[in-house]
């Protein structure tokens, strides 16, 4: 049994287990909808689309992250909890980095010419990185959503390949057996 499997197959044991919590109290009368909305569901499409809303919400500034992934997830029926995982990516250590991308990239569409802003440490950190992203203007507020999208995009796309692999080479060897 490869990685795969095994965690196509743990994921699929979270999944009642997320359900019975809805068992409680205050909480039985939402466990009906979940249901239907595949919010917690760890089969292919949902968590593929809980993987995309969660990299596409990554980039929201700070606390909105995980807020933002659970109402798209509501609203596209994608699996919460991917989702939400989905969006640590983005922490106090990368997100310089992927701001200075989405420069880049919002550098490119943006018509003109556009260099990245000097970093000013003199002021402290926490300002510093306020007085950055405010410097780098349009090409950043272009190059944020396009990263978003690029990076949603890639998150479906790897994990449908990555989820069909075992189903694609399991038909192979079946047709092989045939011929």
């Amino acid at each position: 049994m490869n990685f795969g499997q095994r965690l196509r197959g743990k994921l699929r044991a979270l999944e009642p287990r997320v359900l019975a919590e809805f068992e409680r109290p205050g909480l039985v009368w939402a466990k009906p909808w979940l249901d239907r909305h595949d919010v917690f569901s760890f089969t292919r499409n949902p968590l593929a689309k809980g993987i995309a809303i969660g990299l596409f919400c990554g980039l929201i500034p700070g606390p909105l992250q995980i807020l933002g992934s659970i109402l798209l997830c509501v609203l596209m029926r994608g699996n919460i909890i991917a989702a939400a995982v989905a969006t640590f990516y983005t922490n106090p250590f990368t997100i310089v980095p992927l701001y200075a991308l989405a420069y880049n990239i919002g550098s490119f569409i943006v018509p003109g010419h556009h260099a990245l802003p000097p970093w000013n440490d003199q002021v402290g950190v926490f300002s510093a990185l306020v007085e950055w992203i405010r410097a780098m203007g349009w090409p950043l507020i272009v190059g944020l959503p396009a990263m978003a999208l690029l990076f949603a995009s890639w998150g479906y796309a790897i994990t449908q390949i990555l989820w069909l692999r075992p189903v694609i080479a399991r038909a192979r060897r079946m047709r092989a057996r045939k011929h």
